[in-house]
């Protein structure tokens, strides 16, 4: 059981479900035993920290009686966890957010890379829902402790602003931290970092008032002056020091990684030359394959030579072994790409495959893929790499295989055995601690290498064995394996026999309890953990062994096979070997127990837990429970059709599989049965996705009712954000703003970060059209946290964009193209055309406020043309089209191009009316207003104003100070006429 103490009391039980802990004293006495950090707490004290002075008449009977409520509460475990000691009452609390919290913070504190820190203390600080012990804030047996925890959450975004500062994003810290410094103006570290971040994003003057403002309540607070670092930064910012230069912004987000490449537990050894060689064959040719027999060492090879920071767009790992599954589903998984439609199904177009849109995807970027183990499906390797490399001119792979892709334009290499000198070097290194060699070993280990041919595996598997029977006993039992070998194995190339010959012997020096764990071991095609491991039958004690042997790679918390060995073992099995049962069933509870948990403050860490397992999740076929109990995981990861595809084969016509069709484009279908509200919701959340509003609306307010009768409140949150969508999408603001909030605050309280995201989204656009933009701000930035945390990439470009909004409408217009273009570039690399046009329109807003004529026109003819297309797939307008058709109708009238200009605003009038969208028909009239004004015609154009203003009233949305600038300047036009 888990208990929150970050924000109001709370407490979750091992499947997530939130408990109720009733009434207000049994509520404190939790607080106080969660206080004490497991420490007894005598009677006495409580009696005191509960009721002071006011103590009930019996005292001891009514704590007794609060205590066996609190129990009652916890559950069956109750008796367990609050225990009654000679020293007084024991919260006995496995997991608690504070020590998690604190857990975090050290290891932030301990790691040296500084996008690991910043995702460590974005870890740390989510699991906060609000002030320490909220609801007892005030009393003074939590005092002390909540102010000890605020504290370390402060230190904690200090140091966060710090590490984000030196990733390149001092445009969103310039604000961000501005909200923060406001609360506590007196933090002189908290202070610096905002000035750094306000001089880098060229606010100088602000970042100068800040100092000024800081200095002022210091000596009228507290008669003291900022202390000497802060002094010298002020200092540098007078001077406009070269030091404090900014670090380049990033190209689109700060969290996106730019590699998954493996840190190397061990050297590489007597690889030097062939590395330079293969990163040679990469500057000349676009397709490298690694190729030589199994154990030669292609990985290592390959993940060496790749280690190369001169892509821009990174190195990326993509291993094969075990995969299945599709894989183009592997390869956009592995480099973040979302495989999400952005409109689903259309009538006469169905979405482009998963293929082509990765390789759309990868069009414009500059990297490097590395496709280990392609040997068990180089057909399908082939066709994907063919389509990657014609379509994207900038991508390079390095792939590693027993034989040619048969790819033109392939450069090949052989990857050869280890020379003499490095293979002796090489088994040194990996023998028994201690081991040196003399003039007697050195004869026997170079006898060793000669035999093993220089292969690196099974020279490793050897010196595993050093420590128990020496160089000798190795060398003389590896002569007795050759000869067996030598009279059977014919017929098998001559490496090949070696490595088998050196597995053959490794596995004969196992006991049966070891080749089992082995075995069973490698039923896990992505390695496992030591949970798993014990669930498939292996102690820990076998596991040891077997790492001792080198038979196991260890990588804690994190085992695995070598592909060689995995793949001798599953020779070794039957297809219906009971391991597999046991594997099947370790992942099927795995994912079940992790469900509940992403819809919770432990969101990012149980997705990251899924994805450490994602090939032995694809391992397990046929099960119906998996595929629903991943399938919010595999939505939030953005892996559609996977999801969809498992679904079809194990549920297909189910709520579930429907939704997941629509959302994959692959049609519309009525649903067989609504087992439940949440199954009704999913539906109807798809249907918005697809701007079906008709059909989402009555399901979503079915779905609400259920949630209220079950007091569901992840599901009642859910459905309040749909509906603050379907409002807003009707025009009802105040309806939609309702929703939203409470949407808000249930998901705040649940700690549901992906929640909070979609909520702030709907409210932020909500503040945006009431002209409130210091909050549409904030409720963007709090969004695109959450999303990059999450790694929604769509969504971090549609906040990006969102945040280019905000600073366009309040004139920061170089910071508002500098969001724009970095959540295009975002929406490109994932292929997502929507949000890219999103940010292309932007884009021509901040080029036609800034009187750039011809680029605005450009971009939005650009955008106009893929709305038409749109239209031409779907038969209706989509709501884009109108604010695109009004731009270039305001720049054909700003250039006096009155017929240009009313064709246009024509058009967008009749899309307004088609879409059905008042503040579109209102755009679209005070377009046309400004077409009168150039013809003269003064009592038309003040008569579309007025119309358009009383339109925009009446769903409550009128025009902001920010967004008059054409109203106004063709009310002053027209008012010029009429005089």
């Amino acid at each position: 059981m888990r208990f929150g103490v970050l924000g109001p009391l709370a407490v979750w039980a091992d499947d997530g479900r939130p408990v109720r802990v009733p009434e207000v004293k049994v509520r404190a006495l939790l607080a106080d035993l969660l206080v004490h950090e497991g420490r007894p707490v005598p009677a006495d004290r409580l009696l005191d920290d509960l009721w002071g002075e006011e103590l009930p008449g019996n005292p001891a009977n009514t704590l007794q009686t609060k205590v066996s409520q609190l129990r009652r509460a916890l559950g069956r475990d109750g008796r367990d966890l609050v225990v009654f000691q000679p020293a007084g009452y024991v919260l006995r609390a496995a997991e608690v957010d504070a020590l998690t919290f604190a857990g975090l913070l050290d290891r932030a504190r301990a790691t040296a890379d500084p996008r690991a820190k910043a995702d460590l203390l974005s870890d740390a600080l989510a699991l906060w829902r609000g002030p320490a012990f909220a609801e007892f804030r005030d009393e003074e047996f939590t005092r002390a402790a909540a102010t000890r925890l605020e504290e370390q959450r402060l230190t904690a975004v200090e140091e966060q602003a710090e590490v984000r500062l030196a990733l390149g994003e001092h445009s969103r810290l310039a604000d961000e931290l501005g909200e923060v410094v406001a609360e506590h103006p007196l933090r002189e570290r908290l202070r610096a970092t905002h000035l750094r971040a306000l001089y880098r994003s060229g606010r100088q003057s602000e970042a100068l008032a800040g100092y000024t403002e800081l200095r002022e309540r210091l000596a009228d607070e507290l008669g003291l002056d900022p202390g000497p670092e802060l002094a010298a930064l002020y200092q540098a910012i007078l001077r406009q020091d070269q030091g404090l230069a900014p670090v380049p912004t990033p190209a689109t987000s700060a969290a996106r990684p730019r590699t998954n490449l493996p840190a190397q537990l061990t050297g590489l050894i007597g690889r030097q030359e062939a590395v330079a060689r293969v990163r040679a064959l990469l500057d000349s040719s676009r397709l490298v394959t690694l190729t030589g027999p199994g154990g030669v060492g292609k990985t290592r090879l390959a993940l060496a030579a790749a280690a190369d920071p001169t892509y821009p767009g990174g190195v990326w790992l993509v291993e094969l072994a075990g995969a299945a599954g599709e894989l183009a589903e592997r390869v956009a998984a592995e480099l973040g790409i979302r495989d999400e439609t952005a409109s689903g199904s259309r009538p006469r177009m169905p979405p482009a495959a998963l293929a082509h849109r990765l390789a759309d995807a990868l069009r414009g970027q500059e990297l490097l893929l590395v496709l280990d183990n392609c040997e068990h499906l180089v057909e399908q390797v082939a066709e994907l790499t063919t389509l990657l490399l014609r379509t994207a001119p900038g991508l390079r792979v390095l792939a590693t295989s027993q034989e040619s892709l048969a790819v033109p334009g392939e450069s090949l290499y052989t990857v050869a055995p280890l020379g003499l000198a490095d293979a002796v070097e090489l088994f040194a290194a990996r023998a028994a601690p201690g081991f040196t060699m003399d003039a007697e070993s050195a004869p026997w280990v170079e006898a060793i290498c000669a035999r093993l041919d220089g292969l690196p595996l099974a020279l490793e598997l050897a010196a595993a064995r050093v420590r128990a029977l020496g160089v000798r006993g190795v060398a003389e039992r590896l002569d007795d394996r050759f000869r067996l070998l030598a009279a059977g194995g014919r017929g098998r190339p001559a490496r090949q026999q070696t490595l088998r010959a050196v597995i053959d012997w490794s596995w004969d020096q196992l006991t049966e309890p070891q080749r089992a764990a082995l075995c069973a071991l490698a039923a896990h095609p992505g390695g496992c953990t030591a949970e798993a491991a014990e669930a498939s039958g292996v102690d820990l004690d076998l596991l040891d062994q077997l790492v001792n042997r080198s038979m196991v790679v260890a990588d804690p918390p994190r085992y695995r096979l070598m592909e060689s060995i995995a793949a001798y073992c599953l020779a070794l099995l039957d297809e219906d070997d009971p391991v597999f049962a046991r594997r099947d069933a370790y992942y099927v509870e795995l994912a079940e127990r992790a469900r509940p948990h992403l819809q919770g403050p432990t969101q990012r860490e149980w997705l990251r837990r899924l994805d450490d397992e994602v090939l032995n999740l694809l391992a397990v076929t046929g099960s119906r429970r998996l595929a629903h109990a991943l399938a919010w995981y595999r939505y939030l990861r953005g892996r559609h059709g996977e999801a969809h595809r498992h679904l079809a084969a194990t549920d297909a016509g189910s709520a579930l599989e429907v939704g997941f069709a629509m959302l994959v484009g692959a049609g519309r279908a009525e649903v067989k049965e609504y087992p439940d509200a949440r199954s009704r919701w999913f539906v109807a959340h798809a249907y918005l996705h697809l701007g079906d509003v008709a059909a989402a609306g009555p399901l979503l307010g079915e779905a609400l009712a259920g949630f209220r009768a079950l007091d569901d409140r992840w599901g009642a949150a859910a459905a309040l954000a749909g509906l603050a969508k379907l409002a807003t999408f009707q025009g009802d603001f105040a309806a939609a703003e309702r929703s939203g909030t409470e949407s808000m605050a249930l998901f705040g309280e649940l700690g549901d970060r992906w929640g909070q995201s979609q909520a702030a989204d709907q409210l932020g656009y909500l503040a945006e059209i009431a002209g409130d933009y210091e909050r549409a701000g904030r409720l963007h930035r709090e969004g695109l946290r959450v999303a990059e945390d999450l790694r929604l990439w769509t969504d971090v470009s549609y906040r990006l964009s969102s945040l280019g909004r905000i600073a366009l409408l309040t004139g920061d217009l170089a910071a508002s193209r500098e969001f724009h273009e970095r959540g295009m570039r975002l929406a490109a690399e994932q292929s997502n055309r929507f949000a890219e046009e999103f940010a292309r329109v932007g884009l021509g807003l901040v080029a036609r406020r800034s009187g750039d004529l011809d680029t605005a026109e450009r971009l939005f003819r650009e955008s106009l043309e893929w709305n038409r297309r749109l239209e031409a797939d779907y038969g209706v307008p989509f709501y884009g089209v109108t604010l695109i058709l009004a731009e270039l109708g305001f720049v054909a009238e700003r250039r006096g191009d009155a017929v240009q200009a009313r064709a246009l605003h024509l058009e967008g009038l009749a899309a307004a009316h088609e879409i059905g969208d008042p503040r579109s028909v209102a755009l679209a009239q005070e377009g046309l207003a400004g077409v009168a004004a150039l013809e003269g015609a003064a009592e038309e154009g003040l008569r579309l104003l007025e119309e358009a203003s009383a339109l925009r009233a009446s769903v409550g949305a009128p025009l902001p100070p920010a967004e008059r600038g054409d109203v106004d300047r063709i009310r002053s036009a027209l008012e010029g006429v009429a005089r």
